[in-house]
């Protein structure tokens, strides 16, 4: 069961939304190797398919890029790469996306990247009532209005999933 009462410290991701007057809530929850989106939906209470996870993809020219997708839901690489007008689009290894994104895997979150890189989104996670995206550390996420990625972030709406 998350623990409601533990501290989390500023994160490259908190300070992002911080800077620009979002707000958001905290939900640090104790992080398990590969439980993915399932594990922190089961622990917080919360609806997986509205935890999103944070993609770092490459295309065919090897440039990394963001896609954000419903927790319950896989991304078609097909799709997306059709959707921004590329090749290919595969996921990164991950010694190159905590590179490109500056995150631990696990802990990736599309505020406060280390390099600028497209993000898009799943178009139908605009249309929750609110999300829980990770801020910046494993065992951590952050609860805001999914308007903030394409208002703030500017994150791109596409239909990619499976």
């Amino acid at each position: 069961m998350a623990r409601k009462d533990r501290h989390v410290s500023e994160t490259p991701a908190t300070a992002w939304l911080r800077a620009r007057g979002i707000e958001f809530t905290e939900h640090p929850y104790d992080y398990v190797e590969h439980g993915g989106t399932a594990e922190s939906a089961r622990q917080l209470g919360v609806d997986e398919h509205s935890v999103v996870k944070t993609l770092v993809m490459q295309d065919e020219k090897a440039e990394p890029l963001v896609v954000l997708m419903h927790g319950d839901r896989q991304v078609s690489t097909k799709n997306l790469a059709r959707a921004i007008g590329a090749k290919s689009v595969e996921p990164c290894k991950p010694d190159v996306a905590a590179r490109a994104s500056g995150y631990q895997v696990g802990g990736t979150s599309p505020f406060g990247l280390r390099k600028a890189m497209p993000v898009y989104v799943e178009a139908s996670v605009l249309a929750l009532p609110r999300i829980h995206i990770n801020g910046g550390r494993r065992g951590y996420l952050v609860g805001i209005e999914p308007a903030v990625l394409r208002d703030a972030l500017g994150a791109v709406p596409v239909q990619c999933a499976l």
